[in-house]
């Protein structure tokens, strides 16, 4: 099977944009002012392969709205969880549901694997034989072909070096001109000008 199977860890991928805006110095209050660009992003993922299926998780009350309705809107699973708590991290319950999903989703396709497009740097669990490393593994042994979408400085090492070897691994700051915008500064705040996201161009976007 050609198509591709989408896994979103929202808020993993929105939080480190957050921090890369501020280190590319795009003004004042920048990883307030920080947004995906969801369209591209998708598109990013799918490289404009069929999608049988798109998954993104993470937490509520959400930072955008308008973010998870928007991909609602194109067909884009969303499974929402209340923040954490002192015992219980932000991550854990989106994690898991995204993990089962995976697992899930290869049972259901065993025999037909399709290629999994991840979207997280998060490699952590996996010398427990958790995590999203391993159950990419997993699936990966299962004949699924496996691309690895996350910002560069905050991607797990081990993941990383394991999706090159038997997979792909996207670098999402060689695309962050078209995956982020940025919105004005509010009234009240220092002045920060408005940025467009730039035309998403897929020739430097490497697949498995």
């Amino acid at each position: 099977m050609d198509s591709v199977f989408i896994y979103w860890d929202n808020s993993n991928i929105f939080h480190e944009a957050q921090r890369l805006a501020e280190e590319r110095g795009e003004g004042p209050n920048a990883r307030y002012r920080v947004r995906i660009h969801f369209d591209h992003m998708l598109r990013l993922g799918h490289a404009d392969r069929p999608v049988k299926k798109a998954l993104a998780a993470g937490s509520v009350p959400p930072e955008l709205r308008q973010l998870w309705n928007r991909m609602e809107s194109r067909g884009v699973e969303v499974q929402l969880f209340d923040r954490g708590t002192p015992d219980r991290g932000e991550q854990e319950m989106p994690d898991r549901v995204l993990q089962l999903r995976m697992l899930e989703d290869a049972l259901d396709f065993n025999g037909d694997p399709g290629i999994v497009v991840m979207l997280t740097g998060d490699g952590a669990g996996y010398l427990e034989g958790a995590g999203f490393h391993s159950t990419l593994e997993r699936m990966h042994k299962r004949g699924w072909r496996v691309e690895i979408l996350s910002w560069a400085h905050s991607c797990n090492q081990r993941m990383r070096e394991w999706a090159e070897e038997n997979g792909a691994f996207i670098a999402l700051d060689d695309f962050y001109e078209s995956i982020t915008f940025m919105e004005p500064s509010r009234p009240g705040h220092e002045l920060a000008a408005a940025r467009d996201a730039a035309a998403l161009d897929l020739s430097k976007r490497n697949t498995a």
